[in-house]
């Protein structure tokens, strides 16, 4: 087996475990909205602001991917991209996905919803990207190193930031990763519908999150 298939393989055991363990967070999630909702009741001006506050990141999260796959063009492993959003931060693509799952938990109208779900994401992120950092190295060698040392992992400098002319756009990656992301803004009926059956009794609050 070549040193190639061998980094193949192993990024692909790594994407089904993240998507085990998003699956059984997704599970528990629902669970939660059985039986549990937010302190705050459904149109109080904290439980509409937390959930506004949450749309507005899921937009920001659907834009800021549409605007990264620009970028990279579907070359996440074959070429090093480190222009645009890629100079700023290593994993802009990851980073906008915590964004988006922290506006996910925010339709709920809970703060600690909110977080809980973006910090769960975000670890599961993080094996992955500890993964990719070591295919990338053993690939682009003294150059990725170079860019591990300027570009933080997940927090962005935008003091870096360094553009190009021109980019090859692929449509139909573009087209992938809106509706990809468009997924996020399925929270906000699926949180309302919860909510209803809440506030009506249909469903029981046994547990409360402020």
């Amino acid at each position: 087996m070549s040193s190639s298939q061998s980094r193949s393989i192993n990024l692909t055991s790594v994407q089904s475990i993240r998507k085990a363990v998003l699956l059984a967070f997704i599970v528990a999630g629902i669970a939660f909205v059985l039986v549990g909702g937010s302190r705050w009741p459904s149109g109080s001006f904290l439980h509409e602001a937390i959930e506004f506050i949450g749309l507005a990141l899921i937009v920001l999260c659907i834009c800021g991917r549409m605007i990264c796959t620009l970028y990279i063009g579907g070359r996440k492993i074959e070429a090093l991209v480190t222009d645009g959003p890629y100079s700023v931060v290593r994993n802009p693509l990851y980073l906008l996905s915590i964004v988006g799952a922290v506006g996910v938990g925010a339709q709920l109208g809970s703060i600690t919803l909110a977080i809980i779900t973006g910090v769960v994401v975000y670890l599961v992120f993080l094996l992955v990207i500890l993964k990719e950092e070591q295919v990338l190295l053993s690939r682009f060698g003294v150059t990725y190193e170079a860019y591990l040392t300027r570009v933080p992992r997940l927090w962005p400098k935008f003091s870096l930031w360094r553009d190009i002319e021109k980019v090859e756009v692929n449509p139909r990656l573009v087209r992938v990763t809106a509706l990809d992301a468009s997924i996020f803004l399925l929270s906000i009926p699926i949180a309302e519908g919860f909510e209803y059956l809440h506030d009506t009794g249909f469903l029981p609050t046994l547990i409360t999150l402020p």
